[in-house]
């Protein structure tokens, strides 16, 4: 390597170097702010929840710092990138009793994207279990969704009051211990097998849109969170109807359900072709003995033909 390029290398590694440090001090000092906020307290609505995310908060503090101060090592990097892929589903628990983790979910986005990581490809039998995975808990997220359709249903037009109050006490119990960490895994899972093949995230149609689904019903689940808890409250005397919130509740439920479903359609039936970040640039060749050049489009196709 000659004395530029080992010198223009150099200020690369520099560079990145500093951008994780100043990433990971950011996001250390919004820890241990958002850790101080949702701490919970007397009246808290989800103390459990509460307090696992002081707790994950806390140790997001710590992880931040110590990748900070050792942001010229390669291994702080790799640790910077798989602990904040892990923590944007996680922070999505941490903001049922709060809105600032989504903030916090953002931000890890953000960092992300300044420390442009890369992931080696699955080999073909890690990739099927991957794949099986992500098709069950999607499945199965699909599943849980037509049942909330039901009893979201069932709770507003049912006359019983012990069936309607029922019906939201089950749909609390379904997001807290069912629908929620289902939704988190089977997001993790698809970034997995999209990032770990030849798909990617960006590089098809089909693919960006299912990641802004899957990105966009956690942030409206949190409002229908919401919703359910309060009905469940409101329910428990049976001389109160679930009035417009009860309604919208329903329709909401619908709309998830039909948005899992078009998820369904655009796995299955990958519309739309490449978008711009999968198409190569055209590649000038030169034939020998000529001064003329040709361009030609290299498009290639993706070697699997898996749904996932």
């Amino acid at each position: 390597m000659n004395p530029s390029n080992r010198t223009g290398a150099d200020v690369q590694v520099r560079t990145a170097a500093a951008r994780l440090t100043r990433t990971q001090w950011a996001f250390a000092a919004f820890s241990v702010l958002t850790a101080l906020v949702i701490i919970p307290g007397e009246n808290a609505v989800l103390p459990l929840i509460q307090s696992l995310g002081f707790a994950g908060y806390l140790l997001a503090a710590a992880v931040s710092a110590c990748c900070a101060l050792r942001s010229g090592t390669s291994r702080a990097r790799r640790t910077a990138i798989v602990f904040h892929l892990v923590f944007i589903p996680v922070q999505f628990l941490f903001s049922f009793p709060g809105p600032l983790p989504l903030a916090g979910m953002a931000f890890s986005a953000v960092i992300l994207g300044f420390l442009r990581p890369t992931f080696p490809r699955l080999s073909p039998g890690k990739r099927k279990l991957w794949v099986m995975l992500h098709v069950g808990l999607s499945v199965s997220w699909l599943g849980i969704a037509v049942a909330m359709v039901v009893l979201s249903t069932v709770g507003y037009t049912t006359e019983s009051a012990i069936l309607r109050h029922s019906s939201y006490e089950l749909m609390h119990v379904f997001d807290l211990f069912i629908v929620i960490p289902t939704m988190m895994l089977s997001i993790l899972t698809g970034l997995v097998v999209s990032l770990g093949g030849k798909w990617g995230l960006v590089k098809h149609w089909w693919v960006l849109l299912k990641l802004v689904i899957a990105l966009c019903i956690p942030a409206a689940a949190i409002v229908e969170s919401q919703w359910v808890r309060e009905l469940a409250e409101r329910t428990a005397d049976p001389a109160t109807q679930p009035g417009g919130t009860g309604l919208t509740l329903m329709i909401c439920m619908i709309v998830f359900a039909a948005v899992l479903w078009t998820a369904t359609y655009l796995s299955v039936f990958k519309p739309g072709g490449k978008t711009r970040w999968g198409t190569k640039p055209p590649v000038t060749r030169v034939r020998a003995g000529e001064g003329s050049q040709r361009s030609e489009h290299s498009v290639p196709g993706p070697s699997s033909t898996s749904t996932h």
